[in-house]
């Protein structure tokens, strides 16, 4: 089959021959359909992401969509035909999605839901598994508390703000100038973090208590001044990347919580698979109800233009989720 190898960090994703897999016990064989890229994504070709344990040569991509050609031993729930998606290799010693075919564990996947095309399916794993955990899963979100999303127009923020509306909490989320319009029609309150103090939007929005949920997506000085945003004793705040050297006192002195974000642990370590299926069922039927929809970069990409996929995601100029086609 063919497949986008990366042969070493920091070097090319070359296009080659290699192997076709076959389905094991528990595995499912996946024709893939879409895959699609994340910053994450373009952090391990460039050797910067040791916590993703990938050994070159590699087969990278996360997110998948496809179709079931076969099943193997001791599979239930999914039978050849079946459209699919999950967050299910790229990293460790799990073959990525940037091929014709990926044998994939049968408890990463899901239903490809029916009201989403392959290309939106296979835009929407990580970010949906990453919310979710962040938001239902830590923070426990429900209606009528207010939550900020740092970052909403990213690939994991704009999936966020869908998630936390849908359980019918008042959303605000940060974002550059050219982003706020994307922010609004997603239904959330935009606040333009380059002109905007935290002390001025926290006063604005919530007349000085804070957020009850504060849901960082972008890191770094970011993760210091949600410690700021949020709520006082019942406050909680989430990062999905908890990387530098933090002041905690902030927080403590509002007396509210923290907790991180691992998305890749259940790929990495094998445990709590089962719950990354779960969440994509959850996700899909969202997608259903049409409360959850990914935002996509129109430009087609294929497997000998992953690299421009790659390109466009370390410059920064997409404008929405990119996705490589099949």
């Amino acid at each position: 089959m063919r497949a986008s190898v990366l042969r070493e960090f920091g070097g090319p994703l070359a296009l080659a021959e290699i192997a076709r897999p076959v389905a094991g016990p528990g595995q499912v064989l996946v024709r893939v359909t879409a895959s699609g890229v994340n910053p994450l994504d373009t952090k391990i070709r460039a050797g910067r992401a040791a916590h993703a344990r990938v050994h070159p040569p590699a087969v990278l991509g996360m997110d998948l969509a496809g179709v079931v050609a076969e099943v193997g031993a001791g599979v239930t729930g999914f039978a050849p035909g079946d459209e699919v998606y999950g967050l299910t290799g790229g990293v460790g010693d799990l073959q990525g999605s940037l091929a014709e075919y990926a044998a994939v564990d049968a408890r990463l996947l899901a239903r490809k839901p029916e009201s989403l095309t392959p290309r939106e399916a296979g835009a929407l794993p990580l970010a949906v598994v990453t919310s979710w955990e962040a938001l239902v899963d830590r923070a426990r979100v429900t209606a009528g508390q207010r939550v900020l999303i740092h970052g909403g127009a990213g690939g994991v923020g704009h999936v966020a703000i869908q998630i936390a509306r849908a359980r019918g909490a008042q959303v605000f989320a940060t974002g550059s100038p050219r982003s706020l319009r994307t922010i609004a029609r997603l239904g959330a309150t935009p606040i333009d973090y380059t002109t905007t103090p935290v002390e001025d939007y926290v006063a604005e929005h919530t007349a000085g208590e804070g957020f009850d949920i504060v849901f960082d997506t972008i890191g770094g000085a970011t993760l210091d001044l949600s410690f700021h945003a949020v709520r006082r004793y019942t406050g909680h705040v989430v990062s999905a990347l908890g990387w530098g050297t933090h002041s905690l006192a902030p927080l403590s002195f509002r007396g509210a919580t923290y907790s991180g974000v691992f998305t890749l642990m259940p790929m990495l370590t094998g445990h709590g698979r089962e719950h990354h299926g779960e969440i994509l069922r959850a996700a899909g039927a969202l997608a259903d109800t049409g409360a959850l929809r990914p935002l996509l970069d129109p430009r087609p990409f294929t497997l000998a233009t992953v690299g421009d996929a790659h390109a466009l995601v370390e410059n920064g100029t997409n404008n929405g989720k990119v996705v490589v086609s099949l």
